[in-house]
């Protein structure tokens, strides 16, 4: 396959000398993170930053060093740890995951290199964030979290991260100086658990209370730790800018400015959506995106000039005319280079998708059209796996754009990808396409299925596309790095690599929801399609349970697999799937029993029961793992209240507001849902008992369905769920091996 043979010189080069200007040159970030990682080796590797093979991306050489150590020469910083992670990995048999870090589990003896091992990156970006994942997942992370994340990212060659927390500091500031008060500036910004979409401009305002100042200092201080460990590891953040979306008193305070009111968004209120926007062709918006881009160099530094700036997120442009399209471009573009003479203007194309009735190649070309030259943007092909838009949009018309895997929306938990798709379509597409830059990750929610994210960084490192049955084999052996593995640990993944791994179904191009998560009712549940998929592609009986049974039967083999963090949560995160789709088979017996006219209400009361014992054993296999914990993500978002009960309590709003109702009166409810021990056992034990007990009720007493009254009793007991504080346990309990082992002859599946 021809990749880069036919790589435009000019995009080359300046894709390269973007990266590397403002790259650190110093190699102790790369130090440093072998001393936090791998102790006992602190002293075995050896970084050399020299150019490598002639590559004009990231590239590194692994060999042997003296006295036993390894020897990585490296073309950049970012080489240089993907270099260490291509020895850990692949020669030393260990790895970094989302549930922590094995690499100190590398032999006292490091095993040798060989032959002398040469890689470079196939693409100059490998782009890492949502928007959305700020919310969804990292909404309330510490800097322990980050530093995990960030040497995560680092290790499997990111380059190209967004970072944007604290963003709300710099803009307040900015606000304050065009003459807003802290009342007005109140009055915009979002809750913490979803400022995302306030900084998207489709909702403003909190339900929850005014966002307290603590709050924009700590992320601020956040962002303070998070971007010199980006750029010391040598990744080029991505940073926020001026959006243009700003407090309605602005249109008071400046009564002759352009400012336009915004779509409603997502059924949401006119108070909470319609924001207002400065249109970037006034020049109030170039002074404001001075002042933002100015400040922020001050407490960062000169450190990146790539920005991200969404207009239109899910929200359609004041005006369809090309001409006024094209002028909001130029103007914003220009707006960013008036700040920063060499800035490049970063956003996601999700709009092209989401919009597509809107955006018509028409006006998207004439949007695009209007910032000068191809170099000045990166265009985050957004849902490239699932819907993408370069083909339509004829490679964003020669702006560079990135080949992105969007995968997980909401942060659902379903197991699903489609392995074979993020290997060779990224590869197809770099060959037909030459403005095609990057490869990237931008899930919503970072909620397991972590193969399938791996891969694709992997593969923005190999020319031809990786082989599904050795990776996932080779996958496994490091997830369980213990000497003697049992083979059927790897024979498990073997199986989920070619079922749940190898999704063909067009209908379902994301990970399935539960139906155990979302909202009760007699008819439209196991119907939805693509990000809504709700149905498994796959036969759970020939699949996640031999897998399940394959990985008990390895614990019996050997024992100290039970102190391998990664297995437990893979022994939760399978018989969680299990139960979950068992729960689907439940309930269209409930419907059928309920609808068929020769069934009494006992029949009905009889077909509920299974749901509830197993919506209760699914929340026993899941409060086993701190990883499937509720009181995990509130006990994060209370965390940041350091003991002020008042302001941890709105916190704890806010996080449990997000997986449920999703805003006041449930606008979005279970987008977010998650199956968490806890959870599980009170808020979806609650909704299903009630749903079920009215159609016993009904059923009993011959009275028609009442649908409203149904949804009115769900929300009613969203309202009080997420009005409470949690009472119950914040540790885990019971051992997973045992509650696995138990479910699965409990539900008939040995």
């Amino acid at each position: 396959m021809l990749l880069r043979g036919l790589w435009p010189t000019s995009v080359v080069l300046l894709a390269s000398f973007v990266l590397r200007a403002v790259a650190v040159s110093s190699l102790a970030g790369i130090y440093s993170l072998v001393q936090r990682r791998i102790p006992a080796h602190a002293n075995s590797f050896t970084f050399t930053l020299a150019p490598v093979g002639g590559s004009s991306f990231d590239s590194f050489t692994l060999r042997d060093g003296e006295n036993g150590g390894i020897q990585i020469d490296c073309g950049s910083v970012s080489g240089c740890a993907r270099g260490l992670y291509t020895y850990a990995s692949e020669i030393g048999g260990v790895d970094i995951w989302w549930t922590g870090s094995r690499l100190d589990r590398l032999p006292a003896t490091l095993p040798p290199v060989g032959a002398p091992i040469t890689r470079s990156a196939i693409v100059p970006y490998r782009y890492m964030f949502n928007t959305v994942t700020f919310s969804y997942t990292l909404a309330f992370s510490t800097f322990e979290d980050w530093e995990l994340l960030i040497d995560w990212m680092a290790l499997r060659g990111v380059n190209l991260p967004l970072a944007w927390v604290g963003f709300e500091y710099t803009l307040s500031e900015v606000f304050h100086e065009v003459g807003l008060t802290d009342d007005d500036i109140a009055d915009f910004f979002s809750g913490p658990a979803f400022q995302a979409w306030n900084r998207f401009g489709n909702i403003q305002h909190s339900w929850s209370g005014t966002l307290p100042t603590q709050w924009i200092n700590d992320q601020f201080a956040l962002q303070q730790q998070i971007v010199p460990r980006l750029v010391e590891l040598g990744m080029t953040p991505v940073l926020p800018s001026f959006t243009g979306f700003v407090p309605r008193a602005m249109h008071s305070l400046y009564p002759n400015a352009s400012i336009v009111n915004g779509s409603q968004w997502a059924y949401f209120d006119p108070l909470y959506t319609n924001d207002s926007f400065l249109e970037p062709f006034d020049p109030l918006f170039t002074t404001m995106q001075t002042s933002f881009i100015e400040k922020q160099q001050a407490a960062f530094g000169n450190v990146s000039h790539i920005y991200t700036l969404d207009q239109y997120n899910e929200n359609n442009p004041y005006s369809g005319d090309t001409t006024y399209l094209a002028n909001i471009s130029s103007a914003t573009f220009a707006s960013l280079r008036a700040a920063d003479p060499q800035a490049i203007w970063l956003m996601q194309g999700w709009l092209f998708y989401a919009m597509e009735s809107f955006w018509t190649t028409d006006l998207v070309e004439a949007y695009l059209g209007g910032v000068p030259g191809n170099d000045s943007m990166i265009i985050l092909d957004l849902w490239s796996e699932g819907q993408p838009q370069w083909e339509r949009l004829n490679s964003y018309y020669g702006k560079q754009w990135v080949w992105c895997e969007l995968h997980d929306y909401g942060g659902t938990m379903g197991m699903e990808g489609d392995f074979y798709n993020v290997t060779a379509s990224p590869l197809n597409a770099l060959a037909a396409s030459e403005s095609m830059v990057g490869m990237g990750l931008t899930p919503e929610g970072l909620e397991g299925n972590e193969i399938i994210y791996d891969v694709l960084l992997d593969q923005a490192w190999s020319p031809t596309v990786i082989n599904k049955t050795a990776y996932a084999s080779a996958w496994a052996s490091r997830r369980y790095p213990i000497s003697q593995l049992p083979s059927g640990a790897v024979s498990a993944w073997d199986i989920l690599a070619s079922s749940v791994y190898d999704n063909q179904n067009q209908l379902v191009q994301t990970p399935p929801k539960s139906l155990v998560e979302l909202t009760p009712a007699i008819s439209g549940l196991t119907d939805l399609g693509s990000i809504e998929a709700t149905l498994p592609f796959y036969d759970t009986n020939t699949t996640l349970v031999p897998a399940l049974k394959m990985l008990l039967q390895a614990r019996n083999e050997s024992e100290v697999l039970t102190d391998v963090p990664e297995y437990q949560h893979d022994l939760v995160d399978i018989a969680r799937q299990i139960l979950a789709n068992r729960f689907t088979d439940l309930y269209n017996t409930l419907i059928t029993a309920y609808k068929s006219p020769s069934t009494t209400y006992e029949d009905v009361s009889a077909a509920g029961r299974p749901m509830l014992e197993l919506i209760a054993d699914l929340d026993s296999v899941l409060l086993t793992n701190e990883n499937f914990l509720l009181a995990r993500w509130i006990n994060a978002a209370r965390s940041w209240a350091v003991g002020n009960a008042t302001y941890a309590d709105y916190l704890e709003y806010n996080a449990r507001n997000q997986i449920t109702l999703w805003g006041p009166q449930g606008q979005i409810s279970d987008y977010a849902s998650k199956q968490w021990g806890g959870l599980v056992g009170t808020y979806y034990a609650s909704r299903w008992e009630a749903f079920i007990s009215y159609l016993v009720e009904v059923k009993e007493n011959e009275e028609p369905y009442n649908a409203t009254f149904v949804a009115e009793k769900m929300l009613d007991i969203g309202l009080q769920w997420d009005n409470e504080t949690w009472a119950g346990s914040w540790g885990t309990e019971g051992d997973s091996w045992d509650v696995a082992e138990r479910l699965l002859e409990r539900w008939g599946l040995v």
